[in-house]
């Protein structure tokens, strides 16, 4: 529990210093958000600053180093995998500012990219036995070999644009990634997995719960690609590592709940030329009904601390 304490309050005193150090310097380097022409109720951010998840990230990856130290390879290769991630996102971000609009690294170089690094995980996977799947709501478990190969192919690709697709609002991704690892890192404790990843995972929340005094509405600093990629290669990385794969779309139905959206919308558009929603991601669609973003955040952070809880059920 002091160990605990420790990442959570410390990731989160420390990700608030290095956002207010970096917020002044992303200004001056002119490191501002373009914002979408579609998105009209997001017309006076322009210029907002973004790469935020710098600051977070370094802050839950150095407190998670110090308390976890590096012995623990699986731990270490996490990190490498998120940050490998974080890689991805801060060259779309910079090619974004570059170039002075929202187009930074090409589709296809996004999805090479992101296939890479879950390739090398996968085969890392297979190689070190970290084969195991538990059941959601149960304490079964099942190895299930070489299959885990092709299913974190597709936990780590659905994963990681499913974060990237809802960090759309202030405080949106954040709030949401930050109750999800603590869920992620509450039944790690209680499954007695590798103490390393449960203290990553509180480190995250640490240090989100930081950033977020920067990012709620109305946002100081936005995440990025750096920091939206990056979360979910962790959250990906810890599930699978942890044999915890099917608790993603359970916990993390936010980001089930975004790619669906978009999914559904695009399909039918084809199809009909009409929309279902009146925005994709869907939580457009709740902004263009009115609500605020505020409240929309707060819905999608409670709705998933109440789902998340219920996988604690099975250990009470």
């Amino acid at each position: 529990m002091t160990k605990i304490l420790f990442c959570l309050t410390v990731s989160f005193v420390l990700s608030a210093a290095l956002c207010a150090a970096l917020i002044p310097l992303l200004r001056r380097v002119g490191a501002g958000q373009n914002i979408l022409s579609y998105v009209k109720e997001h017309a006076d951010k322009g210029g907002t600053p973004t790469m935020g998840g710098l600051a977070f990230l370094f802050a839950a990856a150095l407190v998670a180093l110090a308390v976890c130290g590096g012995r623990d390879k699986p731990f270490l290769v996490t990190l490498a995998v998120g940050f490998g991630y974080l890689i991805v996102g801060f060259l779309d971000d910079m090619l974004k500012k570059r170039r002075g609009n929202n187009l930074g690294l090409r589709p296809y170089q996004k999805i090479v990219f992101q296939l890479a690094v879950a390739v090398i995980a996968g085969v890392y996977c297979c190689l070190n036995g970290l084969t195991v799947l538990s059941i959601p709501y149960t304490r079964l478990s099942f190895d299930i070999g070489w299959w885990m190969f092709p299913l974190c192919i597709f936990v780590f690709v659905a994963t990681v644009n499913g974060v990237n697709l809802t960090d759309g609002l202030d405080g949106l991704a954040g709030s949401v990634s930050a109750v999800f690892f603590c869920v992620l890192g509450v039944l790690l404790v209680l499954q007695k997995q590798g103490e390393s990843f449960s203290l990553l995972c509180f480190s995250l929340t640490g240090a989100l719960g930081g950033f977020l005094l920067f990012n709620t509405n109305r946002a100081s600093v936005f995440m990025g690609d750096t920091g939206s990629l990056s979360l979910g290669g962790f959250a990906a990385c810890i599930a699978l590592f942890s044999g915890n794969a099917l608790v993603i779309p359970i916990a993390g139905g936010a980001f089930v709940l975004s790619s669906i959206s978009v999914i559904l919308q695009v399909i039918y558009y084809k199809k009909t030329g009409k929309r279902i929603f009146l925005m994709a991601p869907i939580h457009h669609h709740f902004q263009e009904k009115g609500y605020a973003e505020g409240k929309i955040a707060y819905a999608y952070a409670a709705i998933t601390a109440v789902v998340g809880a219920t996988l604690l059920f099975p250990f009470a």
